[in-house]
């Protein structure tokens, strides 16, 4: 097929120079032959013209192959790599030291106890649950002020800046206006905001602080969030039981 292109493509110029030459002007003197020369014309044009139709063609095939690219094949992490992170954290945290470590598990203590000891009871306790956010309170403030411990000394990487400092005073603050709501659950919503902020300060903004340190910050804050979530729901589970319990004595005395 190829070969038979090339032919059309070669022979057919030299035809149109034949016919466009001295024969032209022979056959113009006969009106007769101007058909036949048309006729003559159209059949060795035919091949030109399917000789242009596929030069476009190889031309955009060309460009195609040209600008086709694959489209980028983004990495994604395997379970086993996920895994594997996850062991190296934790794992880190053998390098933390034992007063440290032990005292901030101590500390998880009263967030965990107030839903277990409502769980087991089976009866929800306002004041617990108060002692609970008030607690909470106390902690984000702590962490507010350890940014500051960490900012101030000259030697410290960090810097003691506008930036630093606010962030040390944002997490106090959110934590005094938990403490103002008269609504149990959106004092620990407030609190749970401010837990989650000082978190994202200490391992986004502080990039100097040890792995051990910054995972140690995560389990706490886990920790404390879920043990506050497990007081909300506790606080309506329990209470819509107890509120169903009344109606019920009530109606049968």
């Amino acid at each position: 097929m190829f070969p038979l292109i090339q032919r059309c493509c070669l022979s057919t110029p030299f035809k149109l120079q034949k016919l466009t030459g001295p024969s032209l002007l022979l056959c113009g003197k006969n009106k007769t032959s101007w058909s036949s020369l048309a006729l003559q014309l159209q059949r060795d044009a035919r091949p030109v013209s399917t000789s242009q139709s596929l030069k476009p063609a190889s031309v955009y095939t060309t460009q195609l192959q040209a600008f086709h690219t694959s489209l980028p094949v983004f990495k994604k992490k395997t379970p086993a790599e996920s895994e594997a992170e996850s062991h190296k954290s934790l794992e880190s945290l053998k390098d933390c030291p034992k007063p440290v470590l032990y005292l901030s598990l101590g500390g998880l203590i009263p967030f965990v106890a107030v839903p277990l000891a409502m769980a087991t009871q089976g009866t929800y306790c306002p004041q617990l649950a108060f002692a609970q956010v008030a607690y909470g309170a106390v902690t984000a403030s702590f962490l507010g002020g350890m940014r500051w411990g960490f900012a101030l000394p000259e030697n410290s990487p960090a810097k003691p800046d506008w930036l630093n400092m606010a962030n040390g005073t944002v997490p106090p603050l959110l934590a005094c206006q938990a403490l103002l709501f008269k609504d149990v659950t959106q004092g620990a919503v407030m609190l749970m905001l401010a837990l989650g902020i000082a978190l994202h300060y200490d391992i986004s903004l502080l990039p100097t602080y040890p792995r051990w340190f910054k995972v140690l910050r995560v389990v706490g804050t886990m920790v404390m969030i879920l043990s506050l979530l497990a007081t909300v729901a506790l606080k309506a589970f329990l209470e819509g039981e107890q509120s169903d319990d009344r109606k019920i004595w009530q109606n049968t005395n």
